[in-house]
């Protein structure tokens, strides 16, 4: 079964010309020509991945990507901005209020392609379904790697040994997020010490792994004490 997309923008050439490519690429599109009209789609029959303009009449596309993030049904869904606004302040906007990738107008439609069917990978590798508590299924094994935060900080505590210098480039944001791993927060406690979204914590957690070649909180924590990263 193809991947089923909503595209919401107020250009009829151009939604029904990205509509038709993105069909002959294999992926089954609804149109809106609003993000109220969308909004109503997705009532109907939520999609797996939804592409929006930002310059819209009436309710633009942060207004509706926030209203999507309030929505429980919606918060993890992949969101694609689609737009002729293209200033780095108008692509961070759009990141922190929680869309997963920014392509400016005009664009290369295989690039847009390449971009959902990255996001649709991703989505099915970890899908984000809640337990009846209100959990991600993966929690038993973050719960694991805190404890094991925890006892690496002990080690560090009871062997008081300089860490060999590191240099790696980290920004002020990420410098924080990375202490508070190091202390064995989790992202929620993160997300309220720094007064933002758990959404954002994930990304500069991803960024972190990225950034140390590490693929898990354990590994990162490890990094960051060996290499006197984390203050």
């Amino acid at each position: 079964m193809s991947a089923q997309l909503l595209l919401v923008d107020d250009e009829p050439a151009l939604r029904e010309a990205v509509k038709e490519y993105l069909q002959e690429s294999g992926f089954s599109v609804q149109v809106a020509s609003n993000a109220r009209e969308g909004w109503e789609l997705m009532q109907q029959n939520t999609p797996d991945l939804v592409i929006s303009d930002i310059m819209m009449p009436q309710v633009d596309g942060y207004q509706f990507l926030k209203q999507l993030r309030e929505d429980p049904r919606f918060q993890a869904l992949p969101v694609v901005f689609l737009t002729a606004k293209g200033m780095t302040s108008d692509r961070i906007q759009g990141y922190q209020a929680g869309v997963d990738a920014y392509l400016p107008k005009p664009f290369d439609p295989d690039e847009l392609v390449a971009i959902i069917e990255n996001l649709l990978v991703r989505r099915a590798v970890k899908p984000p379904v809640a337990t009846e508590e209100g959990e991600t299924p993966d929690i038993a094994e973050l719960a694991n790697q805190i404890a094991q935060i925890k006892a690496l900080l002990t080690q560090r505590n009871a062997i008081s040994q300089s860490p060999a210098p590191f240099k790696i480039d980290l920004t002020p944001r990420e410098q924080s997020v990375l202490n508070l791993v190091a202390e064995g927060l989790m992202n929620k406690e993160i997300a309220r010490r720094l007064d933002t979204s758990v959404r954002n914590v994930e990304k500069y957690v991803s960024r972190l792994f990225s950034k140390t070649g590490t693929n898990s909180r354990t590994e990162l924590v490890r990094f960051a004490l060996e290499h006197g990263l984390a203050h």
